[in-house]
C-alpha cells in the first residue's frame, strides 16, 4: 500500500540530498520517479533540485494552481510512475497536500515530501501543517544548532548576518540558520503572545 511521507527538519539538514538519493535509488532500479520543486524557488536556475553538497537533478515546477492528482494520473497512464518526490513541501497549498494523499490512495504511488515545518518566526507553513496532520509517516532529519543542541527552528539573517524578525513568510534567497528553540528565543519573535 502506497503511503505519504513527510521528511522534515530545520534548514541545512540535508533534505534535498536525501531526496536526490531516493530518486537515484528508484532510477538505478529502472523505476520512474517524478521530482517536484516549487516554481518560486529558482535558485538552481530553473526547475531543478540542488543540494548544497553539489548534486542536482531536473524537476517539474509546481505553482499554486498545479493539480498533482490530475497531472500525475495523466503521466502514470502514459508510463508507470513508481514514486513522487516533492522538495520544499512547505510551499504546498492545503489542497495540494490533499491531492498527494489521493496519489497514494487512488493511484497506489508512494509520495515522499521534504520540507521545513516553520518559518523564521516559528509559524507553521500551510503545506507543512497539513503534511504533519495527514502523512502516514513523519520522519525527522536531524541537524544541530551552533550550541550543539538539536536544531528545530529557522532564523532568517540579513546580508550582514543580523537576525530578521519581520517580513513576508516566504522569502527565497535569504540566508537562514538552523537553531535550537532555546537559541531561537521563540517568545521574542513569535506573534503568539504568552499571556
Amino acid at each position: 500500500m502506497a503511503q505519504l511521507y513527510f521528511y522534515y527538519s530545520a534548514m541545512n539538514a540535508g533534505k534535498s540530498t536525501t531526496l536526490l538519493q531516493s530518486a537515484h535509488n528508484y532510477e538505478e532500479r529502472g523505476m520512474r520517479a517524478l521530482l517536484y520543486t516549487p516554481a518560486i524557488d529558482d535558485r538552481a536556475g530553473g526547475p531543478r533540485i540542488h543540494s548544497r553538497i553539489g548534486i542536482s537533478a531536473d524537476a517539474i515546477a509546481f505553482d499554486d494552481a498545479y493539480d498533482f492528482f490530475e497531472r500525475i494520473r495523466g503521466l502514470h497512464a502514459d508510463r508507470p510512475v513508481h514514486c513522487v518526490l516533492v522538495d520544499e513541501a512547505q510551499f504546498l497549498a492545503p489542497r495540494q497536500v490533499l491531492q498527494l494523499t489521493l496519489v497514494c490512495d487512488r493511484l497506489s504511488i508512494p509520495v515522499l515530501c521534504y520540507g521545513i515545518r516553520t518559518d523564521f518566526r516559528g509559524e507553521p507553513f500551510e503545506g507543512s501543517k497539513y503534511l504533519l496532520a495527514w502523512a502516514d509517516n513523519l520522519v525527522e532529519i536531524k541537524t544541530i544548532c551552533r550550541s550543539g543542541k538539536k536544531a528545530t527552528m529557522n532564523a532568517r539573517l540579513d546580508e550582514h548576518g543580523d537576525r530578521v524578525t519581520e517580513g513576508a513568510q516566504i522569502d527565497i534567497g535569504h540566508h537562514y540558520e538552523a537553531m535550537s528553540r532555546k537559541e531561537f528565543r521563540l517568545d521574542e519573535v513569535s506573534p503568539v503572545n504568552r499571556t
